[in-house]
């Protein structure tokens, strides 16, 4: 069965679809990101009722937790989870960077310690490979160096031929039928590396090509200069994959320069702070104003928390410290991004990407008083027509 199928084409932008064992996932699309088999504060019910295709989940913190016997005996993380669509795994490689303090680079992978515990243990190419086998992921990482931006470039080349090391031997263990294996780009922010990284990975010949090492704290006008060229560069007839990048403008901006997939805590992280996205951009439901505001997060939404509640509940959940407002912040940012993905996805197959991109992203960074303006009177209208609202 072929794994990728490119359906649409509209500049740079593309429709495609990913065949697994656990059905298929429309691309462009949104990965939801569940560390450690959960995505904080929601439940495989929320994330079926907003219509989520596929979520990731970290291969260093399930191996720490719940462990390599636990997932055995439940059979894998599907079942463990109750999750029973496609689940791709990333290798542990961004803890490599973001736990740098905590681990040492060897010749076959890290020796972390424990964030958990202070532990010692190993964690090489093969010991990733093996891991996600038992996790029974359907798309599964191999083990990389993520640079910083602070390196030299001569330190990044050196981690770039390291993590082509591993993923070369990574490539030659067995998986399991089921499963299928993406390289990875690195290179940091220079695009000889990224060239020599790239027809290394071609090379060696995988199901799809990730890019990585981008989002780590670069200017975003040189992580689109590098995400346009590596996508230039990769094979048209296989699924991209840009890893960490999740605020909608980035989205669409990556989309338009060829890539299909994505994944970031960004949405549900800001929505446990109060932050929640609009087609006008963001607000932070926290604020005094909302207080004895009726309406929903957004007019345009048909999501749970839109649907059932209004601004001021939110609002008083979180001035009250409740946790019920973390579930609906966060259904309602994953519903934004994961319908965005689908309009998006509409527009290339009708040839009108440009317009769309256009006409959001004019929406999206227009001011916080236009956009207020603008729903208000959105409500006002809306309530008109019910008969509920009286000048």
């Amino acid at each position: 069965m072929k794994f990728f199928e490119l359906q649409a084409q509209n500049g740079k932008a593309r429709a495609g679809a990913l065949y697994t064992s656990r059905g298929v996932v429309q691309t462009p699309t949104f990965m939801p990101v569940a560390t450690q088999g959960a995505v904080k504060a929601i439940g495989v019910d929320d994330l079926n009722q907003i219509g989520a295709q596929i979520v990731l989940a970290n291969t260093y913190h399930l191996y720490l937790r719940p462990g390599s016997q636990v997932v055995e005996k439940f059979s894998g993380l599907h079942n463990f989870m109750g999750w029973n669509k496609p689940i791709l795994t990333d290798s542990g490689g961004f803890q490599g960077f973001s736990l740098a303090h905590l681990r040492k680079v060897t010749a076959d992978g890290f020796i972390f310690k424990s964030h958990i515990d202070g532990s010692v243990f190993n964690f090489s190419y093969e010991d990733v490979i093996k891991f996600q086998k038992t996790l029974g992921s359907d798309i599964i990482m191999p083990l990389d160096i993520c640079s910083s931006t602070n390196q030299t470039k001569s330190q990044v080349e050196e981690s770039m031929f390291l993590t082509n090391k591993w993923i070369a031997k990574a490539k030659k263990l067995q998986i399991n039928s089921d499963q299928c294996m993406f390289g990875i780009v690195q290179g940091g922010m220079y695009e000889d590396l990224r060239k020599v990284c790239v027809d290394k990975m071609i090379d060696l010949s995988f199901s799809g090509y990730a890019i990585g090492g981008l989002s780590v704290g670069e200017e975003i006008d040189v992580m689109y200069k590098i995400v346009d060229y590596t996508a230039n560069i990769l094979p048209s007839d296989s699924p991209r994959y840009l890893m960490g990048v999740g605020s909608p403008e980035n989205l669409i901006e990556c989309i338009s320069k060829g890539i299909d997939m994505f994944d970031c805590v960004l949405p549900t992280r800001i929505a446990r702070n109060g932050s929640l996205f609009l087609d006008s951009g963001r607000i932070n439901i926290t604020n005094a104003t909302f207080r004895y505001d009726d309406r929903p997060i957004d007019l345009s939404c048909s999501c749970y928390t839109c649907s059932q509640h209004s601004r001021a509940y939110i609002h008083h959940l979180f001035r009250a410290n409740e946790f019920l407002a973390y579930r609906l912040a966060s259904i309602h940012n994953l519903n934004f991004i994961i319908n965005l993905m689908k309009e998006i996805r509409k527009s290339i197959l009708s040839e009108e990407f440009d317009k769309f991109k256009k006409e959001f992203l004019s929406k999206y960074n227009s001011s916080d008083r236009q956009a207020q303006s603008r729903q208000k009177m959105m409500w006002v209208e809306s309530q008109k027509r019910k008969g509920r609202y009286k000048i």
